[in-house]
């Protein structure tokens, strides 16, 4: 794993990073070209079906969910990647969610969480590792929400997403307090309690959907050997409600729940096994619903998740295609005309660990 750079700036995610924006920034390495053309793949609520790269103005965005071809992974890994692994995520689809994800993330986690870091020994500051990190909008969620010093390391394997998330770092904590950020490119191949020195807090979004239970066996053994709490948020709950109703609604949502469970990752029940896993190393354990809720305002976002959910279904059941198309093409057009209304249920986890310093 190789550190790239730090930066203490700020702002919004720009349209297309470049040395030109980073300002104080300047020094994070330049951005690979991001993938124009082949398969990529989705973060979160669409992990799965292979899609071409399309001009069309209706087609899913490249990386917004759907997209490992068989054997592909999310962008941070705890198993070994291969050297030609290519990146999965489009920058695109990862700033189209990131209002709804802000929207719907756990706020009643967040207590019991500052109480925790408050309680640290001998801290000035805290650090947050940010696992699978994207363009970085947990720490721009998270952060401002903090008090005291924060230094961000963002793991992520594709650096043109590191760019977007040092450049649109958040500057401040919430009480004004320094927050800086450290970039490191790669995947963490087996994480150990030694990977994780010196860390406060594990966090990730959509990341746990798309682990084995072996994978999410490893991230809990790590944050314990650490004494490192983890706030890991938005994983698939495998309910989605869906207004007006359809009858292919159910059909839709119990295939698309089985493409999330294939090649033994663990999909919607995911949030279970790393409650139990947690648990089992004796941290407390508290998960929260945090449901996205779609409505005429988010219609862009609703208009590819549906994309990527109907897909993801006739993948794994393609006598469903016939029936799929016209559903999905009744759905864009409600969604279009403001009609459609849509709640994706998530769940939120917090894992407190034993601290290894004895702080209760």
């Amino acid at each position: 794993m190789r550190k790239t750079a730090t930066t203490q700036s700020g702002g919004t995610i720009p349209a297309q990073p470049g040395p030109r924006d980073a300002g104080d920034a300047a020094a994070v390495a330049a951005p690979e070209p991001a993938p124009q053309s082949g398969i990529v793949s989705a973060g979160g609520d669409m992990s799965g079906v292979s899609v071409p790269a399309e001009s069309d103005a209706d087609a899913v965005i490249l990386g917004a969910g759907p997209g490992f071809r068989p054997g592909e992974r999310a962008t941070l890994r705890l198993r070994e990647a291969g050297p030609d692994d290519p990146p999965r995520y489009a920058p695109e689809w990862l700033e189209l969610r990131e209002g709804a994800d802000a929207a719907a993330r756990a706020h009643e986690l967040l207590d019991p969480l500052r109480i925790r870091l408050a309680n640290l020994p001998g801290r000035s500051g805290v650090v947050i590792h940010d696992l699978g990190c994207g363009t970085g909008s947990m720490g721009r969620w998270l952060a401002p929400h903090l008090d005291g010093a924060q230094h961000w390391v963002l793991h992520d394997r594709d650096p043109y997403l590191l760019h977007f998330a040092a450049v649109a770092s958040p500057r401040s904590g919430a009480d004004g307090s320094r927050v800086t950020v450290e970039t490191r490119r790669g995947d963490v191949g087996r994480l150990t309690p030694d990977a994780l020195a010196g860390a406060s807090l594990v966090t990730a979004s959509a990341l746990l959907d798309v682990l084995t239970r072996e994978e999410i066996d490893t991230l809990a053994a790590a944050c314990a050997g650490a004494g490192c709490p983890a706030l890991l948020t938005l994983s698939v709950a495998g309910r989605v409600e869906l207004t007006p109703s359809d009858p292919l609604d159910t059909e839709i949502a119990e295939a698309f729940n089985a493409h999330q469970r294939r090649s033994g990752l663990l999909g919607p029940d995911a949030i279970t096994a790393a409650a139990e896993a947690f648990s089992e190393h004796g941290a407390t354990v508290q998960v929260h619903p945090s449901p996205w809720r779609l409505g005429p305002g988010e219609s862009a976002l609703t208009a590819q998740w549906l994309r990527g959910w109907v897909a993801a279904a006739v993948e794994q059941r393609p006598e469903l295609r016939e029936r799929a198309d016209r559903y999905l093409r009744e759905r864009l057009a409600a969604c279009q005309a403001g009609e459609l209304r849509v709640v994706v249920h998530h769940s939120d986890l917090l894992a407190l660990v034993r601290p290894t310093g004895g702080v209760s």
